[in-house]
């Protein structure tokens, strides 16, 4: 079977962590056998927050991305397409990018018969790929924003959930929402991630907390950090190592400040995917007790390296990891102090701790590999094309 796979998230010369998991999906499916190619939707102007940071380098990047790469032997393509600011016009991106990708379609057909399309998010590439190519046979991966908080307003999403043959949500939560949306038939697909081939070795030296995870407010990185001072007497070697960037980063910083955690609170930034994961698997305990998280791939690649994780009560994937296995804990949403008495009572029961390691490792192992999401969405393939 040959699949265009259509995103606006994708490595990019900048930027080589944006969208990776949708890239190493692409490389699941090829694994199981389908053919594919990417197109990614590449809108050329700077966002506003790097214009107001005058982030230079990443403006620079943007502006000046390549139009075609191969990464790990995948076709990619970068089609360039204009739209207004995001802040006010996100939702209608979709049909600003339909007449430059309808003609390019037609051409790329030519070249590499497609049999269907495989859009992820439902805004902007679902939306234009629906308007572009009515006729193709249309599967959406909807990971989250698109049918949480400020997507649900969306125009185009009924539209497009509708018009889908297939819907795949990242946990039965984000299923439901998209058929509350109008979509007509869902799978969930879970992302996955790479297990390493030795056993899980015991950590030696101070505990640490991590969190792997953009630097926006729903993450909730600020409430890891009220933890860490309440904890500041019971473990004065703790420390907290945030992995990512964005909006939030010079407000946590200041917060860390305030509480005089400076020494304590490490800011690495944005990291390759394979730095991101590997210090994610060298902490104590990875710690993201964020909202409207639609899955969160960031607690099996930590859990993979047999680190337990903390997530939030109420939350779609979270609730989704925990039913599978053990391995994820789970606390009070936007409670700092019901944050920092899971991770007393967890750094102070060595045995438990190793326990629940041990059973992060084979949750993963059993539930959340690339093979496993591989060999799913060419079954989901095969299910579009059977019609």
């Amino acid at each position: 079977m040959r699949v265009l796979v259509l995103t606006e998230y994708y490595p990019r010369s900048g930027d080589p962590v944006s969208g990776v998991w949708v890239h190493r999906q692409a490389l699941a499916a090829r694994a199981e056998g389908a053919q594919l190619r990417v197109l990614v939707l590449h809108r050329p102007l700077p966002s506003l927050a790097s214009i107001r940071a005058l982030d230079l380098p990443r403006a620079r990047d943007v502006i000046r991305q390549q139009s075609h790469a191969s990464i790990d032997g995948i076709d990619v393509e970068y089609l360039r397409y204009l739209a207004p600011p995001r802040p006010m016009s996100y939702g209608s991106w979709g049909a600003w990018a339909a007449p430059l990708l309808r003609r390019r379609l037609a051409a790329l057909r030519a070249e590499f018969p497609f049999e269907l399309i495989h859009a992820h998010y439902a805004v902007p590439a679902g939306d234009a790929a629906r308007r572009a190519a009515p006729q193709v046979p249309l599967l959406v991966s909807v990971h989250g924003h698109d049918v949480y908080g400020a997507g649900r307003r969306f125009r185009a999403l009924p539209a497009t959930l509708s018009q889908a043959r297939l819907v795949l949500a990242n946990s039965a939560g984000t299923a439901r929402r998209c058929v509350a949306h109008g979509a007509r038939a869902t799978r969930v697909v879970h992302l996955g991630t790479d297990l390493e081939p030795m056993p899980v070795r015991a950590r030696a030296g101070p505990p640490a907390l991590v969190t792997v995870a953009n630097l926006v407010a729903r993450k909730r990185h600020e409430d890891v950090i009220r933890a860490l001072a309440l904890l500041r007497e019971r473990w004065p070697e703790l420390r907290y190592v945030i992995v990512g960037d964005g909006p939030e980063r010079q407000r946590l910083e200041r917060l860390a400040h305030t509480l005089s955690l400076e020494s304590r609170v490490e800011f690495h930034g944005r990291l390759a995917h394979r730095q991101a994961v590997e210090l994610a698997r060298q902490a104590t305990l990875f710690v993201l007790p964020s909202v409207e998280e639609a899955f969160g791939v960031g607690y099996v690649e930590a859990m993979g390296g047999g680190v337990v994780a903390i997530g939030a009560i109420g939350e779609d994937g979270p609730a989704e990891i925990a039913a599978a296995g053990g391995g994820i804990e789970l606390v009070a949403p936007r409670d700092p102090r019901a944050l920092a008495a899971r991770i007393d009572q967890l750094l102070s029961d060595h045995t438990r701790l190793a326990e629940l390691a041990a059973q992060a490792r084979d949750t993963v192992e059993r539930e959340f590999t690339w093979r496993r999401c591989g060999r799913q969405t060419v079954e989901a393939y095969e299910e579009v094309l059977r019609g």
